[in-house]
């Protein structure tokens, strides 16, 4: 466990948990560890924060925050609130992604216990979240950060809506990525050359599409939900109150903008890559039918020419030019202007045009 403690000015790693907490307004407490770390010190955590005079988290809260399955979701309690949103898990969101989409999107929960001065995070085992945070609040702090409004975050709950725009800017990432192997997956589709033939590839795309969605869909019923709640704080007494309460409402909107455009984002993908499967049958039928109508013509020229020469094979003692020096040559001239008139004709129809 590692346990940070903020001020309006100030960001420092501690050692151990302090033995009092800072007053509400003056800063608070950041305690982040692992989910194996959580389940196992858990009493102690507990513990911890009734020496603080905290309520305790519930045992069904605390299953929640180490459980890896569960999607995102918000529930809020008289003492504390409860967060759980699902970032992108590294493989994702590093280089197995771009190698193509054969397999789902991999996420991992984070979760996140909101005390009025106490903040708590429950991580997967690889921390990149926390240790994003730790090194950029710490620059802020001393100064290294001076883009924009740099500034630390005045509350538990400004923090956890920062982390939360991080982790959907993850997806944010994703996008292009998704975007690229899409663009070749329908440029294949589209090659009136190509004999593509690869779909368990378009279906396993089709499922990562369909599980980015679902996810994006309970963060953004997570985060809608952590707004409702918002509105049900009492009444702030102060203008700097108002102004934090303002700030955060702007922070959580800003989260769920992103959401909205991921959202949008992969629903478009879907729509085209529908479209492009549906054109790709389409353009196979279309030639199918240019082959079968190629073919039927070159059976309708030859089905006359047939005709002419089962009529001179006839077993007969007299026929028109059979006895004839020329008649060969005759019959021939006549099968040949009578196959050329009938591609003309053909031609003309454009059932011969290859350009459909």
């Amino acid at each position: 466990m590692r346990c940070f403690q903020l001020t309006p000015d100030t960001f420092s790693e501690l050692a151990a948990p302090p033995e009092v907490l800072p007053q509400a307004g003056s800063g608070f407490v950041w305690l982040s560890c692992s989910r194996e770390h959580f389940e196992a010190e858990l009493q102690q955590l507990q513990a911890l924060l009734q020496r603080w005079g905290l309520s305790g988290i519930l045992e069904l809260h605390a299953q929640d925050l180490v459980s890896e399955q569960l999607p995102a979701h918000f529930e809020s309690t008289s003492w504390y609130d409860i967060m759980v949103f699902r970032r992108l898990a590294s493989s994702s969101a590093g280089d197995a992604a771009p190698q193509g989409l054969q397999t789902a999107i991999d996420t991992s929960p984070v979760g996140f216990a909101l005390y009025d001065t106490v903040l708590i995070t429950v991580h997967p085992d690889d921390c990149r979240v926390r240790d994003f945070f730790a090194e950029r609040l710490l620059a802020y702090a001393e100064g290294r950060e001076q883009r924009g409004s740099a500034r630390l975050p005045a509350s538990p709950s400004e923090l956890m809506l920062r982390m939360l725009n991080h982790m959907v800017d993850g997806y944010l990432d994703l996008r292009r990525v998704l975007a690229r192997r899409f663009a070749e997956l329908h440029k294949q589709l589209l090659d009136p050359r190509s004999r593509f033939d690869d779909w368990p590839l378009v279906l396993a795309s089709r499922e990562a599409l369909t599980r980015v969605e679902e996810i994006c869909e309970d963060q953004r019923g997570a985060v809608q939900e952590w707004i409702d709640a918002l509105d049900e704080w009492p009444v702030a007494e102060t203008t700097q109150v108002r102004r934090e309460r303002e700030l955060l409402r702007v922070r959580a909107r800003d989260v769920l903008e992103h959401i909205e455009r991921v959202l949008a984002h992969v629903r478009r993908l879907d729509v085209t890559t529908d479209s492009a499967v549906q054109m790709h049958f389409s353009a196979l039928s279309h030639r199918t039918n240019r082959i079968m109508q190629t073919l039927t013509v070159l059976t309708a020229i030859f089905l006359p020419l047939n005709l002419v020469t089962g009529v001179f094979g006839m077993n007969f003692d007299r026929l028109p030019l059979i006895h004839m020096a020329d008649g060969f040559w005759l019959a021939m001239g006549l099968m040949l202007l009578l196959g050329a008139a009938l591609a003309a004709y053909f031609w003309r129809k454009r059932y011969l045009d290859t350009r459909g």
